[in-house]
C-alpha cells in the first residue's frame, strides 16, 4: 500500500471505522467480539473509536472473529500496517522544540533493554563529543545550546549495564568530517574508548567490505517493538512486527560484516591518526 505522510493520521480513523463496520455487519456486540478475541470490551471500544491503534496481530484476531471476506482482510490489514507507522517531519520537530525531541528519545532509551543503531552516514548523539554535536546541529534554527546539553545528558544511559547497545558504523560515518580534522580525531578516539564498556558493542564496516547490499538509511531498533528510520526531511516510526523484523534482518546482515573489539579499535586508531597527521 502506498501513501503520503499526511495520510498516516487518516489511516487510523479509517481503520477504526472499518473495524466498527465489520463488527456490526457480523451482528456482534462489542462485548461478544471481545470474548471471541480474548480481549476486553474496553479495548475493542478504543480500537473502534480511534482512541487506541490496534497492532496488526490484534487486527488479525478481529478479522478472524468476524469471518471477514478475503478482500476486506487484505484492505484492513494494509490499513493496519499504515496505521502503525508514524511520520515525524523535521519542521514539526523544530516548531515543537528540539528539547522535546530529546525528551522523546530519552524515553525510548529508558524503556528499551536492547538497542541497535545502524549508522551509515554520521555518528549518533549518544557517541558524539560536544564539538561534534554542536556542529551537527548547525543547520537547525534557533539556539541549540540546550539541545546540546540534553544530548550530552542522554549519554549517561550508556553506563546503565542493564541495557545492551550495539552500534554499527560504516567507515564513511566514522570519518565524515562534521568537524575539522583535530576534532574528528577526538571523536574517533571516543568511539574506541566507549567500545570498552561491557554493555556496548561498537562494530565498524570498512570501505571495500563486500556486504551484498548498500547502506541506505540511519535506523534504530528498540528491543523488538519499535524501529525509527531517518532521512533528510524527517523520520518514520514503525510499530508493525513485520516491519521491525525486516529492519532486524538488515541489521544482522551488516553486523555479520562488521569488525568488533580489538579489530575495530585498531581501525579506529588508524583513522584517528590519519586525522591527526
Amino acid at each position: 500500500m502506498t501513501f503520503e505522510p499526511e495520510q498516516l493520521g487518516q489511516s487510523r480513523t479509517d481503520l477504526a471505522e472499518k473495524l466498527r463496520e465489520l463488527r456490526k455487519r457480523a451482528g456482534l456486540t462489542g462485548d461478544r467480539l471481545a470474548r471471541r478475541c480474548n480481549m476486553s470490551q474496553s479495548q475493542i471500544s478504543k480500537f473502534e473509536t480511534g482512541k487506541k491503534t490496534p497492532k496488526l496481530v490484534d487486527v488479525e484476531r478481529i478479522l478472524r472473529a468476524v469471518d471477514a471476506p478475503p478482500e476486506m482482510v487484505a484492505e484492513i490489514t494494509a490499513l493496519a500496517r499504515v496505521a502503525n507507522t508514524e511520520w515525524q517531519d523535521k519542521r514539526s520537530s523544530w516548531r515543537r522544540g528540539m528539547e522535546k525531541r530529546q525528551a522523546e528519545l530519552a524515553g525510548l532509551e529508558s524503556d528499551a533493554t536492547e538497542l541497535r543503531y545502524f549508522l551509515p552516514s554520521m555518528v549518533t548523539g549518544l557517541l558524539a563529543t560536544p564539538e561534534y554535536i554542536r556542529a551537527s546541529l548547525s543547520h537547525t534554527p534557533g539556539d541549540s545550546s540546550r539541545t546540546v546539553a540534553r544530548k550530552l545528558e542522554r549519554q549517561t544511559v550508556l553506563y546503565n549495564t542493564a541495557k545492551r547497545f550495539t552500534f554499527l558504523i560504516t567507515e564513511q560515518a566514522a570519518r565524515w568530517a562534521i568537524v575539522p580534522a583535530p576534532a574528528m580525531s577526538v571523536q574517533i578516539d571516543r568511539l574506541a574508548s566507549l567500545s570498552h564498556l561491557p554493555n556496548v558493542r561498537i562494530g565498524v564496516v570498512p570501505l571495500g567490505t563486500p556486504t551484498g547490499r548498500g547502506p541506505m538509511n540511519t535506523f534504530t531498533v528498540y528491543d523488538n517493538r519499535l524501529a525509527t528510520v531517518e532521512n533528510f526531511t524527517g523520520r518514520m516510526v514503525f510499530r508493525d512486527a513485520r516491519d521491525i523484523s525486516e529492519y532486524l534482518a538488515v541489521f544482522t546482515q551488516f553486523e555479520q560484516h562488521a569488525r568488533f573489539g580489538n579489530d575495530a579499535r585498531s581501525l579506529l586508531r588508524q583513522w584517528a591518526d590519519g586525522c591527526r597527521n
